[in-house]
């Protein structure tokens, strides 16, 4: 069902760890990929960190969570907490 709703509207999704969760209401999500090197044909690791609203300050960090694209909340603020998967240790 979840793939369902996320083609029709056509909005990312990722899953990431949480880094940081100090903000109020805020979360830092850093989110790898492998990335094929163009020349060298090695797979490259990349980390993309971005800022989720996470609305009743339930992630802690070093869980793994779900985030989805978002209307702006803030200026660096685009996304949303959907689900935590793995809570951290």
């Amino acid at each position: 069902m979840a793939e369902q709703s996320r083609a029709r509207s056509g909005k990312k999704e990722f899953i990431g760890n949480v880094k940081s969760d100090k903000m109020d209401k805020t979360i830092v999500v850093a989110i790898e990929t492998l990335t094929l090197h163009p020349l060298y044909k090695k797979y490259v690791k990349r980390v993309k960190k971005v800022k989720a609203h996470d609305e009743k300050n339930d992630a802690k960090t070093g869980d793994r969570v779900r985030v989805i694209e978002s209307r702006p909340v803030s200026r660096e603020k685009h996304w949303k907490l959907v689900e935590i998967l793995e809570r951290a240790k």
